[in-house]
């Protein structure tokens, strides 16, 4: 795990060693990208995930998120993502999570993931995860206009 994370533990031992194992499992997650091994990346996702992007269009199934990706693994430049930040919460069956987390990229700049982890077996698998990139309030006025300019743009 990278040493800045913060897991939120609540109660010790079972849920503190989920609440670990979840991070080992993001972490393991991100790195694949980073090294762009496209096997050891989509092990992680549950074959029903669902993989939300940045831009409005990107809501992709495990198959079609692997199309859109698999190109960059190809090429051995997939996407690098560190969590400088991480919350984890754990239902009370012990058998789902969800988390959020803040994400340094170089591409993206500050970014964040949330998502939703289901246990199967002993493994923890994503069946959710959305990217986003926060934009400040101060700006975000602008950006609205730029995204309503796109979006008119589109339009037939």
């Amino acid at each position: 795990m990278f040493p800045a994370i913060i897991l939120v533990l609540g109660a010790l031992g079972g849920e503190a060693d989920a609440k670990v194992s979840i991070g080992q499992t993001l972490d393991a997650w991100h790195k694949a990208a980073a090294e762009a091994k496209e096997e050891d990346y989509f092990k992680h996702l549950a074959p029903d995930a669902i993989f939300f992007g940045t831009d409005m269009t990107e809501r992709w199934n495990v198959e079609q998120f692997r199309k859109f990706a698999q190109p960059f693994f190809a090429k051995g430049k997939a996407w690098s993502f560190k969590a400088t930040k991480r919350h984890v919460y754990l239902a009370k069956d012990g058998a789902m999570a969800w988390f959020d987390e803040e994400l340094d990229t170089p591409n993206l700049g500050p970014a964040r993931g949330t998502g939703v982890l289901v246990l199967a077996g002993k493994d923890w698998k994503i069946v959710q995860y959305n990217l986003s990139v926060p934009i400040p309030n101060d700006i975000f006025d602008g950006v609205k206009k730029q995204i309503d300019a796109a979006l008119k743009a589109k339009k037939p």
